[in-house]
């Protein structure tokens, strides 16, 4: 890829960086007395359209649409950019199963902005034709699909294509010459492993549960984390304060809120550091990232108002921003 294409996506990320939210908007959003104050203050930052008015899905669908189109047009190689639509492409395969096995049709429970959209999905998984799902998505599709028409278990079906996404990420990672991706990658799988092996040290899951449910990384010993869980709390905190996640330790010492909010906040720091290459995807995947990271947490500070939680609360939950 000639470096100068990328100079050109960058320069043009770089300007659109300055729309993103900050943190002292976050402040002023979470300060509006209610959820009409917040969507016009958003509406003066130029979120949604004339289309949406004022229905909070349509905003924040419209502002996940408008980051893709950004993408789509800035990007010199597109193909750096698939690794993260992957979440929605095995959410697709569960839905699609789910939709078969069940009978039970759903609205609105596919992503149409990803490999396998979701009504192409419906049709491979109601026609069992699994070999035109891509990579090693075909035999982990079988797999999820026969386990839950024999078992009933859904949970087990998540599991099985959790755990498949998580490996396809981490592959893809792997393989791939950017650093932000191997970055994206690696953190992406190790705190989805984290938050495996903390629900399951609070639900009292087995072993076993845990070993099918996480996929190997580097930065975390699965067994290690696994082992852990099952000795409880404090076992688990003592193993995570070993390691490159240790703020996740003190986290996990507050609340569960201040846990989840680690995680993503974790994901954010990892990769701000590609802010600054201009010479790679590095900085469009920061963008993107943080525009996710962004939506995210507005919808969370819209959720309180709409049901009037305590302010505290919501920021408990509020997301550092990229900016």
């Amino acid at each position: 890829m000639n470096e100068l294409e990328y100079t050109y996506a960058v320069a043009r990320i770089r300007v659109l960086e300055a729309a993103l939210l900050s943190d002292s908007v976050m402040d002023q959003l979470l300060a509006c007395k209610d959820e009409e104050q917040c969507l016009q203050l958003l509406s003066e930052k130029g979120w949604g359209d004339a289309e949406c008015g004022n229905d909070i899905e349509a905003i924040l669908k419209r502002e996940e649409e408008k980051t893709w189109e950004v993408i789509h047009d800035a990007a010199p190689d597109l193909s750096v950019f698939d690794v993260m639509s992957y979440p929605k492409l095995y959410h697709n395969l569960k839905a699609a199963i789910k939709e078969v096995c069940t009978e039970v049709k759903n609205e609105n429970i596919f992503y149409d902005d990803c490999l396998v959209p979701g009504q192409e999905m419906l049709s491979i998984v109601e026609n069992k034709a699994f070999e035109r799902l891509p990579g090693q998505m075909g035999t982990v599709a079988k797999e999820a699909y026969e386990t839950l028409l024999q078992t009933r278990d859904g949970q087990l079906c998540d599991v099985i294509v959790d755990r498949a996404a998580l490996e396809a990420i981490y592959r893809a990672g792997k393989e791939s010459t950017e650093k932000i991706i191997q970055t994206y990658a690696e953190s992406t799988v190790a705190l989805a492993d984290i938050k495996i092996a903390v629900r399951a040290q609070k639900t009292g899951k087995s072993l076993d549960f845990m070993k099918r449910a996480m996929a190997e990384c580097d930065s975390v010993n699965v067994d290690r984390l696994a082992a852990a869980a099952l000795s409880g709390a404090e076992a688990l905190r003592e193993y995570l304060a070993g390691t490159v996640y240790a703020e996740g330790a003190q986290a996990l010492e507050e609340s569960p809120s201040v846990f989840e909010r680690w995680c993503d906040n974790r994901m954010i720091e990892a990769v701000k550091p590609q802010k600054y290459n201009s010479f790679s995807a590095g900085p469009l995947v920061a963008y993107l990232l943080a525009r996710e990271n962004e939506i995210k947490t507005v919808r969370m500070i819209l959720t309180g108002k709409q049901n009037e939680f305590p302010d505290e609360m919501i920021r408990e939950r509020i997301r550092k921003m990229y900016v």
